[in-house]
Parts: C-alpha cells; structure tokens; sequence
C-alpha cells in the first residue's frame, strides 16, 4: 500500500486523561427524552432558536443526487425534549420550486428565507415568510425582499446571514457575478427587527480576488457591518515561513455604508494564524486570535486587542507567548528537554508551539476581558491502490499488478483533539490557560460525532464530546496507561469543567450505548442559564436530552 499524507502536523497526545477525584460527583444531570424516528434520508443541522417553553429545530435533506429537489422541516422540541411538532415546508410557489436558504429567529419571530433564480432575466431573487411560532406552517404571503444579478444558476451567488447579538439586524450578503483577478463583489441588505430594509449598497473590494481572502463578516446592534480579510502581498495565497507575506484587514461599513474606513492589522513580523471580532459597545470591536514566531500551523501565544470605529484608533493591543509548561504540558521527557534548549538558545525554529488549533469562540467578558477558545483540527489524507477483494489471478502478491491495474482509492482521516481555553485579561494580558485532552479520529465521515459543544454557567465553561470508553474504566481518579482514540463509534458522552481559575475537571457522563443514539456535539447547544440540549441520533433513529447543570 502505498500512503501520501498532506497536512498533518498535530502532535501526539500522551497519556494525560485526568479524571475527576475518586467519588467525585459530576456537576450536571442528564435526562433523555423519548425516541423518535426521522425521515428518511435527512439530518438535523441546526438549532434554529429557543424559547420559554422549547425550542426549534431544522432539519434538511441530504442527497448525492445535486438534482434532487431540497426538502426541510422545522420541528419543536418542548421543554421536556418532546418533539411536540415537525412540519415541512412548502418551497413550490405557483407551481416553481424555490431553493431552501435558511430559517431564522429574529425579533422574536420565525421566518422561513428561500431563492428562486430566473434563468430568463438572469436575476436571483430572496423571498421570507413568516411562520406560524405554534403550527410551524409559513404565511400565505411570500415576500421579495431582495434580487440580485445571476449569470447562470452555477454562479447565482448564494445568500448568507448574520444576526446582531441583540437579535433586532440582520446582514443579508451575498457574492456577486465577478470575472477573474478582477476584485469580488458583494451585495450588503441590512433590515430591523421588523425587516425593514435599513441600507442597502453593492461593495466591489479594494483588492483583486488572486490577493485577497473573506474571512468573516458581521453586523453590530446599531447596524454596522464589519468585514475581516487577509490579504497577500502577491497572487500565491499561501503564507510562507520566515516573514508574513499577507496582513488582516478589517473594513468596516458605517452611517449606512456611506462610510468606509480600511484598518490594516500589524503583525510586527509575526505570523497571526488565526483571527476573529466580535463587535462590542458604540462602535468598539474586540478582536483576539493567535500568533506564531514560526509559520502558519503554529501557535506561540495570543493576540489582543480592541479597535474604535469611531477615534480610528487600536487601543489595549497585546502579543502575549503562552508559558513553556502549558506549550509542553502533553509533550514526552525526552521533547521537553529539547524544547527547553531550544528554548535557551533562543532557536525558534525548534522551539515548542502548538499546532493546527482552529479559533471558534470569542466570548466578550463583561469587564473587557475575553475568553478564547480553540481546537486542535486537521485532515490526513491516504492515497493507496487496492486490487478489488484483495485477489491476484496468479495467486500471490505481484508489484507491476498491482501498481498497473489496481483501483486508486482515497481516504480522509479528521482529527478533532484537544480544546484549549484561553482567558484575557481586558488590558489584553492573559490571565491562565487551560487545555481539555481530546482525541476523535474518524475516516470519511466528516467528523460527524466529533468535536464539542459549550455552556457557560455563572463563572465556568462546561464542555461535552465522546470520547473512548477505555480511557474512562480505570481506578477513579487515576491516569490511565494511555490515551485511547475515539473513532466515531458509541464511545462515552464526556463532560469537561473549566473553572474561574482554570482549573480543568472531567467527568464520564453516560454510555452512548445505554442511550440508544451517539451524541452529536455539533448539534447540542445551551438552551437556558443551566441547561443543553443534546441531540443524538443512530440510523434512523434520534432523540434530545436535558442536561442540566448543578
């Protein structure tokens, strides 16, 4: 067999699974609610919104066939993890199908968001319905509330959404028909609670496509859009070692998109790998990520600071090196050592970094500070023939037959490791940082019972995700011999607490098996000031759990 790999670069996990103290109580209840049978081939994909007495749910067809005509329901889950209702939804309109966007709450209120593209007048149009909070049935009255220009139906420019942390915006964006190495442009609608159209403008970027990247786009509570970018100083978007040849760049969008300001972000020769925002108070944004004296899959430290739309000016700016022993926590002897006279000698290039953490939360502390939170994701890919059942005409093993005539095949192993939270200080100065051991291995599947979901209760960070059942069945309190991989099976539902101080605790939940369905992280999300919902699903079956935290 013949195996090519392409980006790898995660670290060995070493035994390091610390359980809670022997008769430890775990800090949360869970409660599975009734099974239930889901519509063949479909899956729920979201967590549309939540109020007193439940929450909403979407679920989408999925199909290999890209002709297959979309389908969607939305259901409700009662407090109780019921499911009290599932309706789907209509997308014919006076006998044409419409493409499914979205369903979101905003306002209070459920809308149903689909497309319908004329291949006549080359337009794409965006309708809204409401629907019914209690039926779930859409209004009769079908809404445009937006078109744009669409060539063909391969580039009609696919609508996206952003919803303002107060729920009363909404960003409407969508890409508009470009000709290559000419810059992008973009389509910006931004409607109240009510959706009513607040501004609108068409945005062509500064900057030609081959050189300039989209990362992230968002719309405060006053009705500003911000956009954050990356921007290569030539044509080849890779970032190579040694210097950084690319910069972020924030543009923001202000006084109804009349004002456009550019901010360049200044790495000071550092290699900023991953970087987010979150808009703040009165024009302030608050960004953090991470940074690398090395290269792009590294990370030495964290990056803070806060950005005022208004002054034009950075403020409270920080690069900050996590410590050697959190940078070594899960490395063997042996590499520590080496890391330490790297570390002496002031060798950065062998030095200890992290690698492949991705950032996905920003969580705004109400003092200034932040909370950082990422996780360890890479994909290895396997490039290998394989003669069909193994067989050879001649009855053993032939190189020139096998290289010749066997099937190339491919496989794609995801790796979600471990989490690591990282809690600033609002002078941008870190205060501690804790990882969570986690490893899930699984092939071709996507990750799809993999990586983890969070609740914030009071002054701790609650994490959930399977994980293997060996490393769970040791005397309590104690390290097991090593560290055993989760690969998408049953497993164990695991529960982690991060305290105010850092302090990291970890708690054997229940047995995947026992429940009947395997928990997916993806889809779980916190749903009150104590409470997750949990969604798991086997086959055709699924049902929700509460769990409710102490």
């Amino acid at each position: 067999m013949h195996i090519s790999r392409i980006l790898f670069f995660g670290a060995m996990l070493a035994a390091c699974f610390l359980p809670a103290p022997a008769g430890a109580q775990a800090p949360a209840s869970l409660q599975w609610g009734p099974d239930y049978n889901e519509p063949n081939n479909t899956v729920a994909t979201k967590i549309v919104g939540i109020v007193p007495e439940g929450f909403y749910l979407l679920r989408r067809r999925v199909s290999s066939n890209a002709n297959a005509r979309p389908r969607a329901w939305v259901e409700f889950f009662t407090k109780d993890m019921k499911l009290q209702r599932s309706e789907e939804m209509e997308l014919k309109y006076k006998g044409k199908q419409r493409d499914f966007e979205e369903v979101l709450l905003l306002g209070g209120r459920m809308y149903l968001l689909t497309s319908f593209h004329n291949t006549a007048r080359k337009r794409n149009y965006l309708f809204k319905q409401e629907l019914s909070m209690k039926t779930l049935a859409p209004s009769k009255n079908l809404d445009m509330i937006c078109e744009n220009e669409a060539r063909n139906i391969e580039a009609k420019g696919k609508f996206a959404f952003h919803i303002s942390s107060d729920s009363t915006k909404l960003l409407v964006y969508n890409e508009l028909p470009f000709e290559k190495k000419n810059p992008k442009r973009f389509g910006f609608r931004v409607f109240d609670q009510n959706f009513d159209l607040l501004w609108e403008k068409n945005i062509v970027m500064p900057y030609p496509d081959n050189q300039f990247t989209v990362e992230d786009y968002r719309v405060d509570d006053e009705g500003n859009v911000y956009l954050l970018g990356v921007l290569y100083e030539d044509e080849v978007k890779w970032r190579r070692r040694g210097k950084p040849t690319y910069k972020y760049l924030i543009i923001a969008y202000t006084e109804q998109g009349n004002d456009v300001e550019e901010y360049r972000i200044d790495g000071e020769n550092r290699f900023i790998t991953d970087l987010t925002f979150r808009p703040a108070k009165n024009g302030t944004l608050v960004c953090a990520g991470f940074y690398s004296e090395r290269g792009t899959y590294s990370v030495k430290g964290a990056t803070y600071f806060r950005l005022d739309t208004k002054t034009r000016r950075f403020y409270d700016w920080n690069y900050q090196p996590f410590t050697f022993d959190f940078l070594t926590e899960f490395m063997s002897e042996k590499n520590k050592t080496k890391a330490k006279e790297a570390e002496v000698n002031n060798d950065v290039r062998r030095a200890a970094e992290l690698y492949d953490y991705s950032l996905d939360e920003l969580i705004l502390r109400s003092d200034g500070g932040a909370v950082l939170v990422a996780e360890q994701f890479f994909i290895e890919q396997d490039v290998y023939r394989d003669y069909p059942m193994g067989f050879y005409p001649w009855g053993f093993y032939d190189p020139f037959f096998y290289n010749r005539y066997g099937r190339v095949q491919t496989d794609y192993w995801f790796h979600y490791n471990d989490i690591i939270v990282v809690n600033i200080r609002p002078t941008g100065e870190i205060e501690w940082a804790a990882r969570i051991p986690k490893r899930q291995e699984t092939r071709n599947d996507g990750g799809y019972n993999s990586s983890y979901a969070m609740s914030i209760v009071r002054d701790k960070l609650f994490f959930i995700f399977n994980d293997n059942m060996k490393n769970h069945t040791g005397p309590s309190g104690q390290r097991p011999s090593r560290y055993y991989s989760y690969g998408g099976g049953e497993g164990m539902l695991v529960l982690a607490q991060v305290n105010k101080d850092g302090e990291v605790s970890t708690y054997p939940m229940s047995s995947n098996r026992d429940a009947g369905v395997i928990v997916r992280p993806k889809m779980s999300k916190q749903i009150g000031r104590r409470e997750m919902a949990v969604f798991g699903e086997r086959g055709r079956s699924f049902r929700a759990a509460s769990l409710n935290f102490d």
